[in-house]
């Protein structure tokens, strides 16, 4: 898959905050004062998760009065709560008093228009949510009152149950998750599989021939009833993988597709269409349905086009031709419009999009897709990263702020002035810029936590050190990688956080998207009958090109094509698991 990057020379470290909280809402609504510049305001303060010492929220401003160029957020706590690390604002706090600005990419404000950031924080005691809250200066009329006492600790299994033709807000929260029982054979026939082989993972629908299946191998409909059989009386997510555009994944070979890449009226009527058509048997409406919808697409058209370096002939033509945006759009309106489906666009990750030029880009592109062939945002439920990829979950020993004798960790060969270091950070920045962009604020992210533990005898205890920032960072990280934009079959990856509902701050879910022991790519050429061709990032002895700086690859060797099952890769998984099994 490909997941390559161009860097920004330019960017200049911006401050960091974050917070966090769970369950408790405020919303506060602003009236224009006499004489002023009518700056009315709504403030959506929610905590999203908590623990005992410690919480986690996302604040939403939504501008009711005349545009702005930037944006301050002032609040002052009841207790003792103390903001320890925030993200798409700068955060600051003295006393009780706590004041949030924002930054270039995010402060202008048109009329109605949302910005969006988050932090997580300490608390001893109650920790009751702000009672007034001011925008520029300017208080905002409260028109609910907040609860005051938040629970102590966050329900294992929160109110998931909704409406009555309506969908849940976390489709994972309170369900079950569909065990794939044909990868669940696989892993179970592994020395030692059978400690995972009960996980669930995504089904990849990814050509014609997978929605009916074969002789050897299930279709939709076999794995829908499936599902229905573990349903049992409560609720279960089915997790599918639509991976088919045409001219699919232009920038990598090994990932390449059936469909050439004008043939968008087939991706339309032989592919979308039959599985829309499936989805919306009733038979089948007790089903939460998450699709993932066409990972290593949309970015591609950012990263790896004319004017980059990064740039491949393909991704120019697809481009130009439109049919990544077209082919999204029909998906996201096709199957949105079913009442029990919640549609996950792929947004990347934090080593192909987390630079400056990249980050706005891509957010803007996802938009246009979304709102494409008579979609609208409301089709989307969220939005998925880290998809079949490496990149860790969370570096714990060493931060984008901080910096080795006056240097920035930005200036690292590892970070490479990337604004984020790892897929958390990342997946809670792209939320709160998509919902700048006009998403719905209750957007949810998931991360494919299947292959980035990192564990094992190489796994870091503490920093790195401090004789110079390459030092400190690399002696310091959990991903191991020669380079960031190595992506196929790495060597001494391990299986990461096991799939879990509502772990963090706006994510919705860790899940294994891709399955475990699922080959990326072949590591040497080898006929196919499904499209996919040969690419050097999957061979050993490749030292590499412009997307991961001319390094080596970092491929495990004899691996097969990609998606066919790869024993020494499952292996690899499991010895280096974190946490270990």
């Amino acid at each position: 898959m490909s997941r390559t990057r161009r860097t920004s020379r330019t960017a200049l470290l911006a401050a960091l905050g974050l917070i966090t909280a769970t369950g408790a809402t405020a919303t506060v609504l602003g009236a224009a004062t006499a004489g002023a510049a009518a700056p009315g305001c709504k403030v959506d303060y929610r905590i999203t998760n908590q623990w005992n010492t410690g919480f986690g929220a996302d604040v939403t401003v939504t501008n009711t009065g005349d545009p702005v160029a930037s944006w301050t957020v002032e609040w002052s706590y009841a207790g003792n709560q103390q903001v320890t690390q925030g993200w798409n604002a700068t955060i600051t706090q003295s006393g009780t008093a706590v004041t949030a600005k924002s930054l270039s990419y995010n402060g202008a404000l048109a009329t109605g228009g949302s910005a969006s950031f988050g932090f997580n924080g300490s608390h001893s005691g109650t920790n009751a949510v702000p009672a007034t809250f001011k925008l520029n200066g300017v208080t905002c009329n409260t028109t609910t009152t907040p609860p005051t006492d938040p629970p102590t600790t966050p329900p294992t299994t929160p109110p998931t149950t909704p409406p009555a033709g309506s969908k849940a807000d976390n489709p994972y929260a309170g369900a079950k998750v569909y065990v794939n029982p044909e990868w669940s054979a696989k892993a179970a026939a592994e020395p030692g599989g059978t400690k995972v082989a009960n996980q669930p993972t995504g089904v990849w629908l990814d050509r014609i021939a997978a929605i009916n299946g074969s002789a050897t191998s299930m279709g939709l409909r076999a794995h829908l009833d499936e599902a229905l059989k573990q349903k049992g009386s409560g609720e279960l997510v089915v997790q599918l993988v639509v991976y088919n555009l045409p001219g699919r994944d232009c920038a990598a070979l090994a990932s390449n597709g059936e469909l050439g890449p004008t043939e968008i009226g087939r991706y339309k009527t032989q592919y979308i269409d039959p599985i829309a058509a499936i989805l919306a048997d009733p038979k089948y409406a007790g089903l939460r349905i998450v699709t993932t919808v066409e990972i290593d697409s949309l970015p591609n058209l950012v990263t790896n086009v004319s004017g980059r370096p990064t740039a491949t002939a393909n991704c120019d033509v697809m481009k130009a031709n439109g049919n990544y945006v077209t082919g999204v759009g029909y998906a996201l309106n096709k199957l949105g419009s079913i009442a029990n489906v919640y549609n996950y666009v792929d947004a990347g990750h934090h080593g192909w999009l987390g630079w400056d030029d990249n980050f706005g880009a891509s957010a803007e592109l996802f938009k246009q897709a979304a709102t494409a062939e008579g979609s609208t945002v409301a089709n989307v439920h969220g939005f998925i990263v880290n998809t079949a990829n490496y990149s860790a979950l969370k570096e714990d020993h060493f931060g984008i702020g901080d910096s080795v004798n006056g240097v920035s960790v930005r200036q690292s060969k590892w970070v490479d002035w990337n604004r984020y270091t790892d897929e958390l950070s990342y997946a809670q920045a792209m939320r709160a810029k998509l919902v700048s962009l006009g998403f719905d604020a209750g957007l949810g992210m998931l991360i494919d936590t299947s292959r980035n533990g990192w564990g094992g005898t190489a796994r870091p205890t503490a920093p790195g050190a401090t004789t110079n920032v390459d030092t400190y960072v690399n002696g310091g990280r959990y991903d191991r990688r020669i380079h960031l934009g190595n992506w196929c079959n790495q060597a001494g990856a391990g299986l990461g956080e096991r799939p879990q509902a509502a772990p963090a701050a706006g994510i919705d879910a860790y899940v294994w998207m891709k399955p475990p022991g699922e080959s990326d790519g072949a590591s040497k050429e080898i006929p196919n009958d499904e499209g996919k061709g040969f690419d050097r990032m999957c061979d050993p002895t490749y030292t590499g090109n412009a997307r991961n700086g001319n390094s080596m690859s970092g491929a495990l060797p004899d691996a097969p094509v990609s998606g066919h099952w790869f024993s020494a890769q499952f292996q690899e998984l499991l010895k280096n698991a974190h946490p270990a099994l």
